[in-house]
């Protein structure tokens, strides 16, 4: 089956060269030039070459950006845990070995970030939200995060989650909530909300975040973030062992998890991604992972599938408005869409996908809690609300085997799909970011699309199609509502396209509308 390196959007005069992963890993010239009187307001590949080039010490840029922490984050909640002296002796450390050695120790020297607290992180307290690790202290790092420590970050502290993870906004009994950057009145998205608005406003140059169900990329969609989530196979591209949940001490997690970088720009993506597509600190004595670099092509002779809406899933009137807009703009720049071919069955590849997460989300109940499901499994009746959710939970082997095959039959669809198709391009969500509802009981929980209440999990549908079979899926900002909220699309691509994607949504974003602007970063 073919699985083509995606093409590039750029102008339909010529071609365009998109950098491959030398580039993506900090080399290269750096066009942004960082704002020496707010550095957090520029990207993370500008405040590198500051650093780099001795324009601001690593300790200079952390104080700076502890600053500007103190004066948006009370008003945001998005990093829960401060550890100033230990960020202060970690750049002061990065500053120190720069100075002896004149080289840097990786991609990110000096770079100060935060982390998902879902992450466990050595000697900073790790919660992922809930009140049964709220003094969890991590004797060890997770494997991403030593790849970030390994590539010269400094960690300043972690950002908000849900409880667990287990929610489309971030809130908890521990830290409360974390704000959408734009109003309070919306929700920042879940599970990576406090990642999401942390870079959104500059508190973070990157972060990285999970996704199993969207976790990573609707929170992305609601604050104006880029994001993606990167391709999953057998293994993941990058490692998730410390990734709470499940609980601490586990080696295993679900086989849909992913982990990826949040950012403000195609470049950082990019920059991020080239840090932690990476084995397993454990396995990397043995192998490598070498992503394939973006291709050379004409624009004309690209073809962009295009969903721009669906009865399964229906989008509001804004939404299928600036789907209009994209398809629009790839016409214009010369490239050839699709508007009509699907890969695959919207409401099939959801309900599988649907059984497969409450399929491995039972592995940490405790055994009287997974006899009661089973109990409860055995006696309800087929069209109950929750009979999808028990069957699945407690399914056979046998069951869980052919749901597999049936998941590895879509991903031989997709690439089918992708043999013809260079992206396919969708809603990133039926709606910009949603009323906060974190002190509404779930089952009232909704939203509203075009006046009509549909159900509050909705908000993933579309994001969920690649998360089923691993495929990279990328969040690109872009335009803005009525009340000014950011919008977004979803970009998917060919298995192992991780850096070909980011290459497209670069030059796609640059044709399409501009997001809006973040209060916070004028601050």
């Amino acid at each position: 089956m073919k699985r083509r390196a995606l093409l590039a959007v750029a102008t339909a005069l010529g071609t365009v060269s998109l950098p491959g992963a030398a580039n993506a890993a900090g080399g290269g010239k750096i066009k942004d030039v960082m704002d020496s009187t707010a550095p957090y307001r520029s990207s993370a590949r500008a405040q590198l070459a500051a650093l780099r080039r001795g324009r601001i010490s690593a300790r200079d840029l952390v104080e700076r950006v502890l600053a500007h922490h103190a004066a948006v984050n009370p008003g945001l909640n998005a990093v829960v845990t401060l550890d100033a002296a230990a960020a202060r002796a970690a750049a002061d450390r990065a500053d120190a070995h720069r100075a002896a050695t004149g080289r840097s120790l990786g991609a990110l020297h000096g770079l100060p970030i935060t982390v998902k607290d879902a992450f466990e992180t050595q000697g900073m307290l790790t919660t992922c939200g809930s009140p049964d690790l709220s003094g969890h202290v991590p004797a060890a790092d997770a494997d991403v995060v030593t790849l970030l420590r390994r590539a010269g970050a400094v960690i300043v502290g972690k950002s908000n989650v849900p409880a667990m993870c287990q929610d489309l906004q971030t809130a908890n009994p521990l830290f409360g909530k974390t704000s959408n950057p734009f109003s309070p009145e919306y929700t920042a998205g879940g599970s990576s909300g406090g990642a999401a608005v942390a870079v959104a406003t500059g508190m973070s140059a990157l972060e990285i975040g999970s996704d199993l169900a969207g976790s990573l990329r609707l929170p992305a969609a609601y604050c104006g973030a880029w994001a993606l989530r990167t391709s999953r196979g057998a293994v993941p591209i990058v490692p998730v062992r410390g990734h709470i949940p499940r609980p601490p001490g586990w080696l295993t997690s679900s086989d849909m998890l992913t982990v990826g970088p949040v950012a403000r720009s195609a470049d950082d993506l990019d920059l991020l991604l080239g840090v932690i597509a990476a084995p397993a600190p454990a396995d990397a004595d043995a192998w490598t992972i070498s992503l394939p670099a973006p291709a050379k092509v004409r624009l004309g002779r690209c073809r962009v599938g295009v969903w721009a809406d669906d009865e399964f899933c229906r989008v509001d009137a804004e939404t299928r408005d600036l789907m209009s807009q994209v398809v629009a703009a790839l016409r214009a720049a010369g490239a050839e869409t699709d508007e009509s071919t699907r890969p695959v069955d919207f409401a099939r590849s959801t309900t599988l996908f649907e059984r497969l997460m409450y399929a491995t989300s039972s592995a940490t109940a405790s055994e009287k809690a997974f006899a009661d499901e089973v109990k409860a499994a055995s006696l309800v009746a087929d069209d109950a609300p929750a009979a999808r959710y028990l069957r699945s939970r407690t399914m056979s082997h046998r069951d869980w085997a052919i749901a597999d095959e049936e998941r590895q039959k879509y991903r031989s669809a997709w690439a089918d799909y992708f043999g013809s198709h260079d992206v396919l391009i969708t809603p990133a969500t039926p709606t910009a970011a949603v009323l906060d509802q974190s002190s509404v009981p779930a089952p009232n929980r909704y939203i509203t699309v075009d006046g009509v209440r549909r159900s509050f999990y909705d908000q993933t549908t579309w994001l969920n199609l690649a998360s089923l079979v691993g495929l990279p899926a990328l969040v690109l900002p872009t335009g803005k509502t009525s009340r000014g909220l950011p919008m977004a699309i979803q970009i998917i691509g060919p298995y192992l396209a991780d850096r070909s994607l980011i290459a497209f949504a670069r030059a796609l974003g640059k044709v399409l509308p501009e997001p809006p602007k973040v209060p916070a970063m004028s601050q």
